[in-house]
């Protein structure tokens, strides 16, 4: 299966009407990120059977120039933000790696698909575009993957992404779940720790996968 071939079956089981309109509503009259031609840009980089890990995020950064299609990443040379500071605080702890660039896709070309619930948001909107559709598209990705694939790792931070443990058949992938990066929930305690990228790489490992490279590759991202 390719994402083409995943996304026609999704349509055949979502209504994306109301999506398609308020989309167009709002990018025509007002200020939405990411671009629109960087909506996918996740499925771009991951192809569906180069998938080793998912990371789930929920919805874009809603600041300026900062999101443009992968969870948790911000473009090239833009400000690192608060839960990826801690992401890469927790990737030094647990496998000695330090990055730097806030761009994260060298991850996506190395397999982690970066997928947020929704995939738009109004500028200075946090959640803005919850339950306008997208919803019904991102967990059937989750649950296409988790059936068609095998040996996954589903990476869970935060409450509302723990919720999608029901989309994926657990008896035949990896779930890690944890509290959300985010400076208030992660210095609370459940975050830092955990060692969620040794986990990963080590449950690919006994699925006979190459682990994943987290560390910063430039050369990757056309720097």
């Amino acid at each position: 299966m390719n994402w083409s071939e995943c996304f026609k079956l999704i349509k055949q089981k979502c209504d994306f009407t109301e999506l398609k309109t308020v989309l167009e509503e709002k990018y025509r009259d007002g200020v939405v990120y990411p671009k629109r031609d960087e909506i996918y840009r996740a499925f771009q980089l991951t192809p569906f059977q180069d998938v080793k890990v998912v990371i789930l995020g929920q919805d874009p950064y809603h600041g300026e120039n900062q999101a443009y299609g992968l969870a948790f990443s911000v473009r090239p040379g833009v400000t690192v933000p608060p839960s990826l500071r801690n992401m890469y605080k927790e990737l030094e702890n647990d496998l000695g790696i330090k990055r730097t660039d806030g761009d994260l896709s060298d991850w996506a070309r190395e397999g982690v698909l970066l997928l947020n619930t929704v995939l738009t948001v109004d500028a200075h909107k946090a959640n803005s575009h919850r339950g306008i559709g997208w919803e019904c598209f991102t967990d059937s990705i989750i649950e296409t993957l988790s059936n068609e694939r095998d040996g996954l790792v589903f990476i869970l931070w935060g409450n509302p992404a723990k919720k999608k443990i029901k989309l994926i058949d657990t008896s035949k992938h990896k779930v890690i779940t944890g509290v959300h990066p985010s400076p208030l929930a992660a210095n609370r305690g459940g975050f830092f720790g955990t060692n969620p990228y040794s986990r990963a790489n080590a449950y690919l490992i006994e699925q006979g996968k190459a682990p994943v490279d987290w560390s910063e590759q430039f050369e990757k991202k056309g720097h």
